[in-house]
């Protein structure tokens, strides 16, 4: 029966696979050339940028500042349009060949944008500011065939979020280790840390869910701590790597004592919650979660900021190493306003224009500032964020950007969340089947060594 399930979750994955590429196929036929010509043909004023953000209307003010500030200083005016349903509104605007002249757009779809032929390739000598941008930033913009689609803009990192007063309650240490997290975790769970008298606080939060790839991007982190990798980087390609012995160790270790040890290690609904409805930190019933620091706005205003402290991510066998992210800015293919384009970007990765994106009542748009001359604590006035900085420039990794990782990071997590779910499963016999998968998917874009 269970060989039978497997088989199953494997033809889906496969299937679902086969739909994205399929769905990327028909949008490159539907934008052959995209813009080719469609920058003659934009009507509008030619000193003004349209740009698009995937953008809540809170994190809108903080652009609509930006840009406000950009215009006064330089007279190029923008049609600002924040997106939420990013994606698909560009789709339809790749259809009729009418791009956005520029994007901000997370920096983990730049090989999706580029294979569609959505992208302008970019110099980075031609932005004025560059220099100031380090080389681990711009590395995140090289497609596969060398050359830059997009100019880093914001960076960020997983810290671990720690309720400070339930640890200091129970006596114990920061935790530094896999070993002592899972301590910890266990403390929060069993020994009343909000002094209620009742069973009811969990060790850690765990966005594990399958859907949009939720537990690779939250596990990934695991994974390099182990001394995993997903894809292996192999001369102009790609090899999936993880059938090797050290992620077999990893999701075994993960699976036995996050999500199927002791009770109470992570949230009952770990393994169908995502970031939107895993509030149990903020809520108070949680102990820890490794996440991003766009966070620390909510669980100052939920909890306080002495009620929780921001940690670097304890070390596993192979070291600290956690998820890097971000946004790029990207340029729409052949819009027609390279000046003004690059006038803006240089503006928005300078001193000037990335502290008024960190900065305001509203929500900050840029968490670690690209450009190097800034201090990401000093310019907050909060020390916490220092501990964020270092775990990117020093501690941190981010999924491969020259593929199109859409579909590796979802049949990961579907994989991932099917071991995790199946206390009895062969976690050797998961992962071969997910290496199978994903040497499907690098084949799809090409790119399998």
């Amino acid at each position: 029966m269970r060989d039978r399930r497997r088989c199953i979750d494997t033809r889906l994955r496969r299937g679902r696979r086969l739909a994205a590429t399929l769905a990327v196929s028909g949008l490159l036929f539907g934008t052959a050339a995209c813009g080719a010509g469609s920058g003659s043909a934009r009507a509008g004023d030619p000193n003004t940028l349209e740009v698009w953000t995937r953008s809540d209307p809170v994190s809108a003010q903080t652009y609509k500042r930006v840009f406000a500030a950009f215009t006064k200083k330089t007279g190029i005016k923008i049609d600002y349009q924040p997106v939420m349903n990013f994606d698909q509104q560009l789709q339809s605007r790749a259809s009729v060949k009418d791009l956005p002249d520029v994007m901000i757009n997370d920096a983990a779809l730049m090989g999706s944008y580029q294979a569609q032929g959505l992208l302008k390739p970019i110099t980075p000598d031609s932005i004025a500011g560059h220099d100031e941008i380090t080389a681990k930033s711009w590395s995140s913009t090289v497609g596969r065939d060398g050359r830059h689609y997009g100019i880093p803009y914001s960076r960020q990192a997983m810290t671990l979020f720690v309720r400070k007063d339930w640890r200091e309650k129970l006596g114990l240490p920061q935790p530094k280790t896999w070993q002592d997290t899972l301590a910890l975790a266990k403390a929060f769970a069993t020994r009343d840390p909000d002094g209620d008298g009742k069973k009811d606080t969990y060790g850690m939060v765990v966005p594990g869910s399958a859907q949009n790839g939720y537990v690779a991007w939250w596990g990934a982190s695991y994974l390099w701590q182990g001394g995993a990798q997903i894809l292996q980087k192999e001369g102009s390609g790609y090899r999936p790597a993880m059938d090797s012995a050290a992620a077999v160790r990893t999701v075994t270790w993960m699976k036995n004592n996050l999500f199927c040890g002791d009770k109470g290690v992570v949230q009952p609904s770990a393994l169908t919650s995502v970031t939107s409805n895993t509030t149990n930190f903020q809520d108070g019933n949680a102990g820890m979660y490794l996440t991003g620091p766009y966070n620390i706005s909510t669980f100052d205003e939920a909890l306080g900021k002495g009620k929780y402290e921001v940690l670097p991510a304890p070390a596993g066998p192979a070291g600290p190493t956690v998820l890097a992210e971000g946004e790029n800015i990207y340029f729409g293919s052949r819009t027609g306003k390279a000046k003004q384009e690059k006038t803006l970007a240089a503006f928005l990765v300078s001193p000037e224009g990335q502290k008024l994106a960190m900065t305001g009542a509203d929500q900050p748009v840029v968490r670690i500032p690209v450009n190097s001359t800034l201090d990401a604590a000093k310019v907050r006035d909060d020390p916490r964020w220092s501990v964020v900085q270092k775990a990117y420039e020093d501690h941190s990794a981010q999924f491969p950007n020259a593929p199109d990782f859409a579909p590796i990071k979802q049949d990961t997590a579907d994989a991932l969340n099917a071991i995790f779910t199946y206390c009895g499963s062969d976690v050797r016999s998961g992962l071969k089947e997910l290496n199978d998968t994903l040497a499907g998917d690098l084949k799809d874009q090409e790119l399998l060594k």
